[in-house]
């Protein structure tokens, strides 16, 4: 698995996703990291509320991609 494939591109977008979001759930690491909404910090915010409001179709996607690692690749 690298991350100059795709299923690698995809892989490194989700657990980016995931772990924003998760943070965005910490109140002092929200107040810090996820207080900026434009510019390059902007995206940590962005990938947070793209987790928060699609959880379900980042879970799905979690596991078909975790069930393509495991058995087809």
């Amino acid at each position: 698995l690298t991350v100059y494939s795709f299923d690698g591109i995809v892989v490194f977008g989700l657990l980016f996703i995931c772990t924003c979001a998760y943070l965005k759930k910490v109140p002092r690491l929200n107040s810090w990291l996820l207080s900026e909404k434009k510019g390059v910090w902007g995206v940590f915010y962005k990938a947070a509320v793209i987790g928060t409001r699609l959880h379900h179709a980042v879970a799905i996607t979690c596991l078909s991609m975790a069930l393509y690692l495991v058995f087809l690749k």
